[in-house]
């Protein structure tokens, strides 16, 4: 089974967390970032609670079609409806016992929010079909990479609803915030990939590592993951150095001025990764005013000039602050 990995101090505190929470027998609630270990997180604390040796029943809320979302949860009963030819269980039966995670639970429509704090208020449920209340025994734990405070001020999430599965809070930290966590992980999968694919293991560089470091990860763990893959794949030799990482991360090494890959910037292998991603968005950033300057802020009329779909120049401009109020 996957487990959850940190060296980073942050991490070790939200772990004891899910420890801590593993002896509470009520509702947790976890949000992080997409690629932060959610479902990971909720292993955790199932698997350190006493239901331990009871199934662990993993539900992408954003799957349960809206007309049949009493069906998956609750079940059914034979001859509730044209097809139902025999009894079928639902995500809560399976879950007796154990945990029902309920993964991304802030895409549940308004209905299947009320089906869910209804459920909630009391662990009691009915097949449909069925005119006998019955008792859940499982433990629920939910997720989301949204703010679900957020969500309510807009009226997107019901407030009651938050409480209830808000019992426990739980947030797991970005990647960006586990300092020092990254060399780990990018070593730990890096073994993982050699040996899933039966091939012979390989290592990092320094500069590799540094690179790695300096990034912000805006996809976490998961990103990092599916970097180190396919640096693994992409490079014929035992060494992994930097110039491999150059277009396989999502941008740029973010460097502060007192880091360690900042002060070591002048090695080889770091300068010509930053100094291409400098000149490239040199280039791009004048290339945008030219556009722009051309087509008097006219975003339609510059994407037809330049040949560039009109969002993706959209965010080319956003990403590098131009207005173009100011070109008319």
């Amino acid at each position: 089974m996957p487990v959850m990995l940190g060296q980073s101090n942050i991490f070790g505190q939200m772990r004891a967390q899910l420890h801590c929470y593993a002896r509470c027998d009520v509702q947790v609630l976890i949000e992080g970032e997409t690629g932060t270990g959610k479902e990971l997180a909720a292993r955790e604390i199932h698997y350190a609670s006493e239901r331990s040796e009871q199934p662990f029943v993993p539900v992408n809320c954003g799957a349960l079609p809206d007309t049949l979302i009493e069906n998956e949860l609750f079940g059914h009963e034979r001859g509730a409806y044209t097809d139902a030819r025999s009894a079928q269980p639902g995500l809560i039966d399976h879950a007796r016992g154990g945990t029902l995670f309920l993964d991304e639970v802030d895409s549940l429509s308004i209905k299947a929010q009320v089906t869910l704090l209804r459920f909630l208020e009391n662990n009691e449920y009915r097949p449909v079909g069925c005119g006998v209340a019955r008792v859940s025994s499982a433990r629920i734990v939910a997720a989301t990479n949204a703010n679900l405070e957020t969500q309510v001020a807009a009226g997107l999430f019901r407030r009651d609803l938050q409480y209830r599965l808000n019992a426990l809070h739980v947030r797991l930290p970005p990647l960006r915030e586990r300092g020092g966590d990254v060399p780990m992980l990018a070593e730990h999968f890096l073994r993982q990939v050699a040996q899933r694919l039966g091939r012979p293991a390989k290592r990092w560089t320094d500069g590799a590592l540094r690179v790695l470091d300096a990034h912000d990860w805006p996809g976490n763990v998961r990103e990092l993951e599916n970097v180190v893959l396919r640096a693994y794949l992409g490079t014929d030799g035992a060494v992994i150095d930097a110039f491999i990482l150059d277009g396989l991360i999502a941008s740029a090494p973010n460097i502060s001025s007192n880091s360690p890959a900042k002060m070591l910037q002048d090695e080889t292998e770091l300068r010509y990764v930053s100094a291409k991603h400098n000149a490239m968005c040199a280039f791009e950033r004048s290339y945008l005013f030219g556009l722009m300057t051309k087509t008097a802020g006219n975003i339609t009329a510059a994407a037809r000039l330049s040949g560039t779909d009109r969002r993706q120049l959209g965010k080319l401009l956003k990403k590098h602050h131009i207005e173009t109020g100011v070109f008319r």
